[in-house]
């Protein structure tokens, strides 16, 4: 997206300069006069009342540029944390962020999924008024960003069909953690939110990007424009289920054959290391065997990359994304990446690669909070919603 003088003519209000500030794309007001082709006279008015408001602080001066040194401006923290929490079958990742996106806390909290949504939910939550009561001063929790690992459905928030979540089909799990909570919670599926983790981690600045969360599982995001592309009812980026060309017919448990996830996951792995004799119990076992360069490990990992690349490379082909990010444990395999890479370069044309960067995941294991903490605060901080606060008070 340009940043020429008045590109950004859609977020002349108030609500808009703020978006442009909490983005970082603008961090005077300099800034925002040129990305809006706004007067500096009214891009002022606009600025000083988002910090009469609270929603602006001014942190200094910036880089001159041959003038007058230009006043920064940040994204004002209030005492307000909105949590981001990553659930997978065995642990939840969460975090706690403030209104400006820094995490302020964080820990991980063993569960087991499978003991259904009321329970695991209570958990969860007990856990972040724990952080929350840790950090100094009076924090008020704001929202809750959740990230679940299965299909949850638009716009209702609700889990569909999940594989490895006994007891969760059906669920709303944002409509019960506000009743657990008494704040507002929104969900995301966990690729998804990790898509998002990763564009707000590298600085908003690929505006279409694909990951691929590999671990025990197989699934993806994608970043599309700059906003997270969930489809009609949310199942855009589930290549899960997806067929493998030459593939072992290996029973699926959506009961087809063949799948991504069957053929590739890391519980895929770890079936065939014991078919083989080779004593391992998770993905983490595979990964350590791999790292003392176990033969059939690594060979294991190299294919299952393959298997995933193949698949990916039609998506390059179709969404023609900037960026491909590798993503969950399986990407700290360097065999895994490698089969990965092999498949996109050799099933994509030249035109589709040309420029696309395939790369491991630069947010790690902070990618899911981040994500869902973000998507969070997006609603908490939304444009609109401020233009209409601001006028509400004036």
């Amino acid at each position: 997206m340009s940043e020429e003088a008045g590109s950004y003519l859609h977020t002349t209000t108030a609500g808009g300069l703020f978006a442009l500030v909490r983005d970082g794309r603008a961090d005077s007001r300099t800034t925002l006069s040129r990305l809006t082709g706004l007067a500096m006279s009214t891009v002022g008015t606009r600025v000083d009342e988002l910090i009469r408001a609270g929603y602006l602080v001014e942190t200094g001066s910036g880089a001159s540029r041959g003038g007058r040194r230009p006043r920064s401006l940040a994204v004002a923290t209030d005492g307000r944390v909105v949590a981001g929490v990553d659930c997978g079958a065995r642990h939840a990742n969460i975090g706690l962020f403030d209104l400006a996106g820094g995490k302020v806390a964080g820990r991980s909290l063993a569960i087991d999924i499978a003991r259904g949504p009321e329970q695991i939910l209570g958990e969860v939550h007990r856990a972040i008024l724990d952080l929350a009561a840790d950090l100094e001063g009076d924090v008020a929790l704001a929202g809750i960003g959740l990230a679940m690992p299965g299909p949850v459905s638009v716009p209702d928030g609700r889990v569909v069909s999940p594989s490895r979540m006994p007891g969760w089909n059906g669920v709303v799990p944002g409509a019960l953690m506000e009743a657990i909570s008494g704040v507002a919670t929104q969900v995301e599926n966990d690729a998804n939110a990790m898509a998002v983790g990763e564009y707000v981690a590298t600085g908003r600045k690929i505006a279409d990007l694909v990951l691929v969360k590999a671990g025990s599982s197989i699934g993806s995001g994608v970043i599309a424009a700059r906003r997270p592309h969930r489809g009609f009812r949310g199942m855009a980026g589930d290549v899960s289920h997806t067929p493998v060309a030459d593939a072992p017919s290996v029973l699926c448990s959506c009961g087809r054959l063949g799948c991504l996830d069957a053929v590739a996951g890391g519980v895929a792995i770890v079936r065939d290391l014991r078919t083989a004799g080779v004593e391992v119990v998770d993905t983490a076992g595979v990964l350590e065997l791999a790292g003392d360069a176990h033969p059939l490990a690594t060979r294991l990992l190299r294919e299952a990359g393959a298997r995933v690349g193949a698949v990916m490379a039609s998506v390059v082909h179709f969404f023609n994304p900037q960026r491909l990010v590798l993503a969950g444990s399986l990407s700290a395999a360097d065999a895994f990446c490698a089969g990965v890479r092999s498949s996109v370069y050799s099933l994509c044309l030249p035109m589709s690669t040309d420029g696309l960067e395939v790369m491991v995941s630069e947010a790690g294991a902070d990618g899911g909070t981040l994500g869902a903490a973000a998507l969070m605060l997006d609603g908490i901080l939304d444009a609109a919603a401020i233009d209409r606060a601001l006028r509400a008070h004036t």
